[in-house]
Parts: structure tokens; sequence; C-alpha cells
């Protein structure tokens, strides 16, 4: 389908709101239109949830921390959670294997969806993908976690977390949204914000998304539907907030990650091509929701509680492609699976915060806990491979069945994890709160129960506990600056040992703590520039064979990681109606060996920029730039990426219809039809994903 006739609908909608806006008063058009087009900017928020220590302020965080809020998902149109982080110069996107899983590349190390938190909680977000319609701000925070949110269940996060916060009512506003995609992806949404009661205390907020149809790469169609609701109340010293959402998302035809069986990277086949199956599929179900507690027990003294929950249910039939000659793209398909996937998660935290002075000296204390409980139920079904070619590829039926795991039909535990901790800090502040010192530590707990596939007998179970500290430090020598140092770990599950080789085989090793040093700054200044220098050095321990002692060989922790980099991101209004998002990060990520870890980019750079044209009221041109360098493709280092850029150009114009604000937006990404590798980001394989081709994004809102 011709996108100029796909786009069709979106704007035959606006072209009816239009007549009605020629016999509007000017003075109270231009009102509307000035209003509207200040509230479309797209803008970053310098703060966001820094997990135990509650929302805070950039400037008051020995962290790097930002929030990209809602404008930015309705300016850009993001299909995922991962197309809005593509926006963060210290972020890259990949995926798992063989399926559509997204994975973010943050310092150099994966964060998983699984480890994804909503609300600050973990095990709540949908696993795989997430719509970005449900939420309001979508949070980064570089670096290691496990003291602020505790240990990630998923066993990731040691690079930096994302935390999505659900939508809830601010302003009384009902927005309607028609939107087009790529080759026919049409969709609409509706997003509805109250407040009532007599001081408006309570709040309630809808809002729902369908859509679907091919994106720009061939055959491969998208269909998402999603609906969120909010309830709170802020009411004296008691706050609470009910928030509720459902998402269904389904892929058919997923172009997936190319693995490399030969010692050469093959070219890039077109920039739309597709060499996935047509009978593959994903399809993602997901029930999630939080209970907020909140309440003053003193001006000083708050209380808090956190529950959540979430049932996911997945299946697909996955697939691949592995790449056996370069140069002629000769390929099998590897072994494709069928697999069934339930998740039943539950999470809890609780604490109390205080502040208090101790003569010149002020206090925020910190002390609580949390418990989280995962059940994953799965089974799989492996197909035998067959031959296809990267670019030409064969479309055949599924094969027949090469071995088999688990109940397909009704699947039971797999997996089965219990997380608990509990945790203090302070934060002492000396001369007017000009200098900052937050000392503290957690107590993590990690139970984990793995069963077999052949009958479910209890196989290994694993319950470690480990104490992880943190040390921050920010000073604040002049209005405007600040300066911060903070040393901290991550912590995860413990690797197993899963060759037959090792003396020591089925055995889980004891958590693998990684440790962060990071020094940098923050400027802040007017109208509203904010900046952040980082620089950050983590340590993370390597696995491999050793001696047991026996003649034998014994999987254990051996050697090490080391990633090291600088990170810079400036936002903010660099003149009236011109608005900057940018940055780049440089990376050094490198094991004792020497090697290159693959995956990690020497250099990346993102620049984001929109300008409200005052010669045209209403009208906004806007574009970026996305660069990333060149990065190892396999851990021998033999082979490497070359770097790729590519420029995305668009405007949107807002007029009145009535007394109501009309928003057209149209933006086409990649510009140039690059063909490029994205990634090679890979934890098991020599494996490629190939970047989004041009794609043509046009939408339509109304807001009453």
């Amino acid at each position: 389908m011709n996108y100029r006739q796909s786009c069709l609908p979106v704007f035959v909608i606006a072209a009816a709101l239009a007549s009605p806006a020629a016999a509007q008063d000017d003075e109270d058009a231009g009102s509307i239109i000035v209003t509207a087009q200040r509230d479309n900017a797209t803008e970053v928020v310098n703060g966001g949830e820094a997990g135990v220590l509650g929302d805070q302020p950039a400037e008051d965080l020995p962290f790097s921390i930002r929030s990209f809020d809602e404008t930015l998902i309705y300016n850009q149109q993001p299909l995922t959670i991962g197309e809005v982080l593509e926006n963060d110069p210290t972020v890259r996107l990949t995926y798992g294997f063989g399926n559509a899983a997204e994975q973010f590349v943050i310092r150099g190390f994966s964060l998983f969806g699984d480890d994804v938190g909503v609300n600050g909680l973990y095990g709540i977000a949908p696993r795989q993908l997430i719509a970005p319609e449900l939420f309001e701000e979508v949070q980064v925070l570089n670096g290691a976690t496990a003291f602020l949110n505790g240990a990630a269940p998923g066993g990731s996060a040691v690079g930096g977390g994302v935390n999505l916060q659900l939508k809830r009512a601010g302003e009384d506003f009902t927005r309607a949204t028609a939107t087009f995609v790529g080759e026919s992806h049409l969709g609409g949404s509706f997003d509805v914000s109250r407040r009532f009661g007599e001081g408006g205390e309570w709040g309630m907020r809808v809002n729902g998304a369908y859509r679907d149809g091919e994106v720009a790469i061939e055959r491969e169609d998208r269909r998402t539907q999603v609906l969120g609701g909010s309830l709170d109340y802020d009411g004296g010293p008691l706050r609470a907030a009910l928030d509720l959402a459902y998402q269904e998302v389904g892929v058919d035809s997923l172009r997936p990650k190319v693995t490399l069986l030969s010692n050469a990277i093959p070219d890039v086949p077109d920039a739309s091509a597709n060499y996935a199956q047509d009978y593959t599929y994903t399809e993602l179900t997901d029930i999630f929701g939080t209970l907020s507690l909140e309440y003053d027990i003193a001006p000083d003294i708050l209380a808090y509680a956190k529950v959540g929950a979430r049932r996911g249910d997945e299946e697909g039939i996955y697939g691949g492609i592995q790449v056996s000659d370069a140069e002629t793209g000769e390929a099998t398909s590897g072994f494709h699976s069928f697999i069934p996937y339930e998740q039943d998660n539950e999470a809890v935290e609780a604490g109390i915060r205080a502040s208090f002075a101790t003569g010149a000296i002020s206090h925020t204390l910190n002390v609580g806990g949390n418990l989280i409980w995962q059940q994953d139920r799965t089974a799989y079904d492996f197909f035998n491979p067959f031959d296809t070619n990267l670019y030409d590829p064969v479309q055949v039926a599924p094969q027949d069945t090469a071995f088999v795991g688990g109940d397909l039909d009704d699947p039971f535990p797999i997996t089965e994890r219990k997380l608990q901790s509990i945790f203090a800090s302070d934060t002492i502040g000396l001369w007017d709160d000009r200098v900052l010192l937050t000392g503290g530590a957690r107590l993590q707990r990690i139970n984990v129960k793995v069963f077999s596939y052949f009958g479910g007998a209890l196989d290994t179970e694993f319950d470690e506990e480990a104490l992880t500290p943190v040390a921050g430090l920010v000073v604040k020598p002049v209005e405007g600056l600040s300066l911060y140092a903070n040393y901290i770990e991550a912590l995860q599950e413990g690797p197993r040992a899963t060759d037959v080789q090792f003396s020591n085989f089925g055995t889980t090793l004891a958590p693998r703590r990684s440790t962060q040093y990071e020094v940098g700054g923050k400027l802040y200044f007017d109208p509203a520039i904010f900046a952040t220098l980082a620089l950050y050095r983590i340590e993370r321990p390597g696995t491999g064979a050793v001696d047991d002692g026996a003649g034998g060989l014994r999987f254990a922790y051996i050697g090490e990681q080391t990633n090291e980099g600088v990170e810079l991101t400036l936002n903010g209004e660099l003149a009236p109606g011109l608005r900057l998002i940018t940055g780049f990060a440089f990376a050094d990520a490198e094991f004792d060996s020497g090697l290159d870890a693959p995956g990690v980019p020497e250099f990346a750079a993102n620049a984001n920029v929109e300008w409200d044209l005052p010669f045209v009221p209403g009208l906004t041109l806007t574009g970026r730039v996305t660069h990333t360098g060149e990065q190892e493709a396999n851990v021998a280092n033999t082979l490497q990426l070359d770097s790729w850029t590519v420029l995305d150009l668009g405007a949107r114009y807002v007029f009145a219809a009535g007394d109501a604000p009309v928003t057209l937006r149209l933006t086409v990404d990649n510009v140039t039809d690059e063909a490029y590798w994205a990634s090679a980001f890979d934890a098991f394989n020599t494996a490629l994903l190939q970047g989004a081709p041009r794609t043509v994004r046009a939408s339509a809102s109304i807001a009453f």
C-alpha cells in the first residue's frame, strides 16, 4: 500500500475539523494555538524515581537520571518503549534471540525487558515488548542500582535501569488521536483525565489505544491494543493511587537477528527486506497494576507502601537465520521453536522516610524492605532446521519436531524466584544542603528453584545472601552547578554451570556482584538548560573453566570485564521556541584478555531539535540525528560493524477547530533509507540486528 494513500484517514479527520477554525475569532484562535503548541513541546524531565530515595530532581542525586515525558510519545509515535529510548545517547537497542524481546544496552551491559520497573516495582512490566501509550514518563537511571531498586529478578540491570510511570490524572482534558505508521499500520487512541471533589483531591484517568497493520519492514505485521486506568486520592496526609493496565501485542513475521557461522560480515540486505518465515509469530497478553499508599505520620515523616502484580501469557513460533557464507548469503534456519510461556509475578515494598536536623546538619533517613515472587511456566518444541538464504529466503511450512521439553498444552513451573531485602540509608546535608552525603546498604536474599522440563521435579535450588552498599556525594559550590560521585554495586543471580564437562554441572554460583565508581557534574541555568557529564567504571566478574583439583574442570568466576566511559547529555530551550535534546557516550568495554566486548560501540551520539517557527504560528519543525560508532561483532574481535548514522525529519502543525486545538504530525525516520547493521550485542552468539528502514509516521489529534 502506498503510504500517501494510507495517511488519508488521518488527514481526512483533520480536514473535517479545519472548517470551523475559519470562523473562529482570530484572537481566541491565536491563544488556543499558542497554548497547544507550548503544551506539545517535547522535553526531558531532569529527575525521576531513584528507587528507595524517592522521586528527586537530578541535581540533588549522586546519579545520572532523566525522564522522557508523554509529549515525546505523542510527537514521535513510537511503537515500543525501545523506540522511546532511542532518543537517549547513552542507550542502544537490540533484540533477544529469535523473538520479539527488546533489550537495552546501557553502559555496555544489557537491561532485559524483565527488569524494567513500573511505578518503582520490578516484575510488573510486560516482559518482551512494552507499548508506550500507557505511560506518562520513561525514566532512565544510568549505572548500577542494587541498593536503589534491589537485585533485578531477570539478572540484568548492571549498567542502568528504566522505570515506567503509568498515566495519572493531572489537568482535565480529553484527547483523541488517529495514527499511521509504516506501510499500512493504522490506529487510534483516547486519553481522558479528570480531577473531582471539593478540592480536586480525587483523580481519574482512562486511556486506550488500538493499532494494526504492516510496518515499514516487508511482511512484518504488528498489532497492539492497550487499556489503562488510574484512580488516585490526594487529601491531607493520605495519598493513594490504584493503577491498572491491560496490554495485548502480536507480531507476525518479525525480522529476526542474523547469526553468523562464518568469519565474515555479510552485506546488509535492502533496508526493508525481511528474511523471516511467514509462520513465525508472537502473541503477548499482560494484565498488570500497582497500588501505592503514602501517609504523612508527621510533617517530616512519610510512611509508604507499594504492591504490584502481573499475569503474563505468551506463545509464539520463533525463528532466526544462521548465515554460513557471508558472500552468497547461504544459510540455515537453525532450530525454530514453538514456546508457550506463562508468568505470575507479585512485588511489595514498604518503608519510612524521615527528615530531621541535628544542629546545623540535616538528615533524610530511609528504612524499609521489599519482596518479589515470580513463577515461570514454560515448555518448548524445537523444529528441524532447513536451508535458506539471507538475500533470497525460501518460505516453508514448519518442519518436523527435533526435540520437546515440558507440557506444551499446560506448562508447569520451570523456575520460581523469591527475592527479599531490607535497606537503610541516611543522606546528610551540610552548609544549607549544599553538600549532601548519602550512605546506606541493602541486605538481599535470592532464592531460585529450577525444575526439570521432564516431569517437573526440582532440579536445583539456589539460596544466597549479599550485602550491597552505596555511597554518594553531591556538592553544590555555586548556584546552578552540582558535582557528584558515587560507589554502588549491581547484584545478579549467579550463573549456572550448564556444560556437562564441568564437575559442578547443574550448580549455580553465588550472586554476581559488580562494582561501579562514578564522578560527574550537572549544570543547570536559565532559560531551561540542563547538562550532565558522567565518568564511570564498572567491574563485573567473568566466568569460565578452572582446574577442580581432581583432573577435571569446574565452572567458576574467573577474570573480569571492565567497562569505562564518558557520557554527556544536554537538554533544554536554547532560545524561545528552539529546543534541543542531545548528548554523546564514549565507552571502552574490555575483558582481562585485552579484547573488547562485542556489541558495545566506542562512540554514540544523538541530537533531537525542535523549532517553533515564529513567522508561521502553530508550525514546528523537528529533526533527529542518531549516530553509532564502530563495534566489535564477535568475542575474538575478528569482526567489526561499521558506524552508522540516520536522519529523521518532521513537522507538526496546530490549529483551532472551534475551541479545540488540533495537532497534525508528520515524521519520516531514516529519511535516506539507509541499510545498516545496528547492533552486534548478543549474550550467546555472534548475531547482528538490522536497523529499521525509512518509516513514515503521521497522526492527527484533537483535545477538548
